[in-house]
C-alpha cells in the first residue's frame, strides 16, 4: 500500500509540474504549452486514486490539439482579416515557421518573423508599405489571440487538475 501512496504522489507531483511547464509553454515558441497540460491530467489519472475516465481525457486532448493547430492558423487569419492577401498570409506562415525552426530570437522571434513574413509577402505582391503594415499588424493580432487562447486552457486544465487532486486528497494523501 505505502508503494501505491509514493507512485500517486510521484504522478500528482509530475502532474503539477507538466501543468505549470503547460502554462509557460502558452507564451514560449518551443514548448507545446496544452499538450503538457494534458499529459499533466493524463498521469494524475494514472494515479490509485483518480479513476480512469476515458472521455474525459478524450475531450481534453480534443481541445489541447485543436488548440494547438488553432495557433497555426489564427496568426494567418489575422493577417488576411486586416486586408492581407494571399501573399501575406503565405509570408506570415512561412515567418512562423522559421520561428520554429530558428528560434534564435527567442520568444520575440513567434512576435516578429510572422509580423516580417507578412510584411514581406505583402511587399513583393506589390502592395505599399502601409497596406503591409496593416497586414503585418493583423498577425501580430493573430499571434497574442492564439498565445491567449492556449493560456486560458492550459489554466482550465490546471483548474480541472486541482479539482480532481482536491476531489481525491484522501486517497491521495492519506497520510495528512
Amino acid at each position: 500500500m505505502q508503494r501505491s501512496n509514493t507512485m500517486d504522489i510521484l504522478l500528482v507531483v509530475l502532474g503539477l509540474f507538466l501543468m505549470l511547464a503547460g502554462i509557460a509553454g502558452s507564451f514560449l515558441p518551443v514548448i507545446p504549452g496544452p499538450p503538457l497540460s494534458w499529459i499533466g491530467l493524463l498521469l494524475l489519472s494514472f494515479t490509485s486514486a483518480v479513476p480512469l475516465n476515458w472521455w474525459f481525457l478524450g475531450s481534453t486532448l480534443g481541445i489541447a490539439l485543436g488548440v494547438v493547430g488553432l495557433d497555426y492558423v489564427i496568426p494567418a487569419m489575422g493577417t488576411k482579416k486586416f486586408g492581407g492577401t494571399r501573399a501575406g498570409v503565405t509570408g506570415s506562415i512561412i515567418g512562423l515557421l522559421v520561428a520554429f525552426i530558428f528560434p534564435v530570437l527567442g520568444i520575440f522571434g513567434i512576435i516578429v518573423w510572422p509580423f516580417a513574413g507578412a510584411m514581406v509577402g505583402e511587399l513583393i505582391n506589390k502592395a505599399d508599405k502601409k497596406t503591409a503594415a496593416k497586414a503585418a499588424f493583423g498577425s501580430f493580432i493573430g499571434f497574442l489571440t492564439g498565445t491567449f487562447l492556449k493560456f486560458m486552457i492550459a489554466i482550465v486544465f490546471l483548474g480541472l487538475y486541482l479539482s480532481k487532486v482536491w476531489e481525491y486528497k484522501n486517497s491521495l494523501f492519506p497520510f495528512l
